[in-house]
């Protein structure tokens, strides 16, 4: 057995444009749906979402086969939340509120091991095969990808050294929190916010490294993909749910 290729990671790399949807609900069947309807990526959350490593391997198991590659976004830029989430075998991670090159560079230390990083090492674990990639900890970081999260004003302002870190392979801007940062709570809307927002995606583009977006406005979503941003996640599975069971019960009201 070998190391398998992060197709997401290559995409990225290679300039192509990945539509996601976020996933909310903890759910191994749903993750199952999402993964087969013809997405590039899913974003499995535990920051936000009921998550704990049993459902996240349950919810990779059942995504196998499917077109969308996961990404994780662990709760916290912890190295032991994200040692646990790489040793079930995710490849791609996003790190939530990166606000200085020091916390990414943490990040990225925490995906790589020694001498490059301080993960810790396990041969046995889900990600090496249960033992069968006899040389998965010399070959895994090459085909891990961390994606960084700026959300606050202080992650803006330091945006040129975040993405210019080695091992950083992507920036995803967190509409909610920099609105919120920004004294715009519940507005991503605000002109300031669109802004702030572009001027990321322009130190990120002068840096060479792709930007990700998430957003249920189909609008918004196509304005970010054609100034440029390279992922986005066009939806939740929590959002599309409340829309449909909404408006088919409004029908027969």
């Amino acid at each position: 057995m070998r190391v398998p290729e992060n197709r997401f990671k290559r995409a990225l790399a290679q300039g192509e444009r990945q539509i996601g949807l976020w996933s909310t609900l903890g759910s191994a069947a749903v993750a199952e749906l999402i993964a087969h309807a013809g997405y590039d990526w899913v974003l499995i959350d535990t920051e936000h979402s009921p998550n704990e490593p049993p459902a996240i391997a349950a919810q990779l198991q059942a995504m196998q086969g499917g077109t969308a590659s996961a990404v994780v976004r662990p709760a916290w830029n912890d190295p032991v939340l994200i040692k646990r989430i790489l040793d079930l075998g995710v490849q791609s991670l996003l790190i939530p509120f990166v606000e200085t090159a020091e916390a990414a560079e943490r990040a990225v230390a925490a995906t790589r091991y020694p001498p490059h990083g301080i993960r810790g090492v396990s041969t046995g674990s889900r990600a090496a095969g249960y033992g069968r990639i006899k040389d998965y900890v010399t070959t895994a970081g090459a085909e891990i990808c961390v994606l960084v999260q700026i959300e606050t004003m202080k992650g803006v302002e330091n945006i040129e050294a975040i993405a210019a870190v080695p091992g950083v392979d992507g920036v995803f801007v967190g509409p909610a929190d920099l609105s919120a940062s920004l004294g715009h709570l519940g507005n991503p809307q605000n002109p300031e916010v669109q802004d702030t927002i572009a001027r990321v995606l322009a130190a990120c583009e002068r840096a060479g490294k792709p930007t990700g977006y998430l957003t249920g406005n189909e609008a918004e979503a196509r304005k970010w993909l054609d100034a440029g941003f390279r992922f986005v996640a066009v939806g939740t599975d929590n959002g599309v749910l409340v829309k449909a069971v909404d408006e088919l019960r409004a029908r027969f009201r």
